[in-house]
């Protein structure tokens, strides 16, 4: 199984820029998705931390290892993310994810209890070619950040330079990952400490290992898994469309196999 990873740079603006949800903006030939998320900007007053979408009950937990997952973790996670800094909230992120990633992680159960979570691990950038193209879309980054329009609504104009960008984006991060000290000058050892999942997990349930070509679930009867799951790749920038179309087709089938032309669809 896998997952896209995802890592973003923080761009501080002269004003609160647009809320916008994310957006692809550009798509390389080296299969890196440049993506923009906006409406960051807000006054200090305004800011409230919560543990909605981002939290690592929800997520983040997944880029480091099973074992690494404790509630030690969690806590310092919850920590860092409510003394993140004020100006990571005036501003907006540019994000790179890779499309199709050849790092392949597994998925255990831990015990025989169907009510207990099963252990996943993604194994981000594993694979180098992977590392290198996460490399590839920072530094592509880094050349829209040095455009005229870039340097207009940046908050320092020309003189933001790529190492105080990357400061700022280590600091605004919200993974559990230990960070080191050469995160600013080592693009490897950025993406590796800075990954994201933009949660587009899937592989974890292969046709022909765990389902039929039906998606029935082999040696149970009367099971389907008719989700990202059964994605040798997760399509695009964003599954949902796909996920949901694969549902509907599987639903009209059970009916058509049923009811026939009874099922009316």
């Amino acid at each position: 199984m896998a997952d896209n990873p995802m890592n973003s740079i923080f761009i501080p603006t002269r004003s609160p820029p647009r809320q916008s949800l994310i957006e692809t903006v550009g798509i390389t030939e080296e299969g890196v998705f440049i993506e923009a998320s906006s409406g960051f900007g807000q006054s200090s007053e305004s800011v409230h931390c919560h543990h909605g979408i981002m939290s690592a009950e929800i997520g983040q937990l997944s880029t480091i290892p099973p074992k690494q997952r404790t509630l030690e973790a969690a806590q310092k996670y919850a920590h860092n993310k409510l003394n993140l800094p004020k100006e990571v909230f005036h501003g907006g992120f540019i994000l790179e994810k890779i499309d199709g990633p050849m790092s392949t992680g597994h998925l255990v159960l831990t015990d025989t209890d169907v009510r207990n979570n099963p252990a996943v691990t993604f194994n981000y950038f594993s694979h180098p070619q992977d590392l290198n193209r996460c490399i590839y879309g920072i530094k592509t980054i880094e050349r829209i950040l040095k455009t005229n329009r870039f340097s207009e609504l940046s908050a320092d104009g020309a003189g933001l330079s790529m190492e105080r960008v990357l400061n700022m984006s280590v600091q605004a991060n919200v993974n559990l990952i230990p960070k080191h000290t050469n995160d600013t000058e080592s693009l490897e050892q950025f993406c590796k400490d800075t990954v994201i999942t933009i949660w587009h997990y899937h592989g974890g349930c292969h046709v022909g290992k765990v389902v039929d070509q039906h998606y029935r679930v082999l040696g149970v009867s009367g099971l389907r898994v008719v989700d990202g799951s059964i994605f040798s790749k997760s399509p695009g920038t964003n599954p949902q469309a796909t996920v949901m179309m694969m549902g509907r087709y599987m639903g009209v089938k059970i009916l058509r196999e049923r009811l026939g032309r009874a099922a009316g669809v």
